[in-house]
């Protein structure tokens, strides 16, 4: 959950979400010192009047100007794509969660892999005078998945589109009538995770948060019996 004035990303939920958190820092080494050397550069060209002609006209000097970032280039596509087919990856899911968005509650369907129910659940926010100082962001019930166990969420609405949104594990999914997106989630370790829809879907768009807790195995099961 983000706190105030916070300007990096939350704590990471999930195992993509610290993959994501790796590859932005990587990138941003990489930015700042390709920065740092133009800046050098243009303030030493502005404020000296001696100019190397190899600078002005030279092969060596294109040719560097040339491979470098081109080098660069292929060290951030390579982790970029990588991560971009582990995303895709939905071969090793365990559990199967349906998420249904409505107008102005979400709905929770989780199933095994061969389709048969284990529980269904609906969420709606909390009133503000309920709510211990979270507003818009508690709800009646939540959805509970075990830690370290792959999921596939499936994502849709019933009526007008939604996004499933949790910036903490890093996943968002547009909620779509008649069509169903999918997302691949595993999550690192047992906490609440907050999150609400990220797309404006009517006069209560504000009033749709997310609450979903990782638990370990045995809870889980727990929670489902109590259902």
């Amino acid at each position: 959950m983000s706190s105030w004035g916070q300007l990096g990303f939350q704590d990471a939920g999930s195992y993509f979400m610290e993959e994501f958190i790796y590859f932005h820092d990587f990138t941003m080494m990489i930015i700042l010192g390709v920065l740092s050397y133009v800046v050098v550069f243009l303030i030493l060209g502005l404020t000296s009047g001696w100019v190397d002609s190899g600078f002005v006209e030279g092969q060596l000097i294109e040719f560097m100007w040339t491979i470098f970032p081109a080098l660069i280039l292929i060290q951030i596509a390579f982790p970029s794509l990588l991560l971009l087919y582990l995303i895709e990856d939905f071969s090793k899911s365990f559990l199967v969660c349906k998420v249904i968005g409505h107008q102005w509650y979400w709905s929770y369907e989780i199933k095994t892999e061969s389709s048969e129910l284990l529980a269904s659940v609906d969420c709606y926010m909390l009133p503000r005078e309920d709510a211990f100082g979270m507003r818009l962001l508690l709800t009646d019930e939540f959805l509970m998945l075990p830690i370290n166990v792959p999921v596939r969420i499936l994502v849709t609405s019933d009526d007008v589109i939604h996004s499933w949104t949790l910036p903490s594990l890093g996943i968002k999914g547009d909620a779509v009538p008649g069509r169903l997106n999918q997302l691949n989630l595993t999550l690192n370790r047992k906490a609440m995770f907050y999150g609400q829809c990220s797309e404006i879907c009517g006069a209560n768009h504000s009033f749709m948060p997310i609450m979903l807790m990782g638990v370990y195995s045995w809870e889980f099961f727990a929670w489902l019996d109590r259902l």
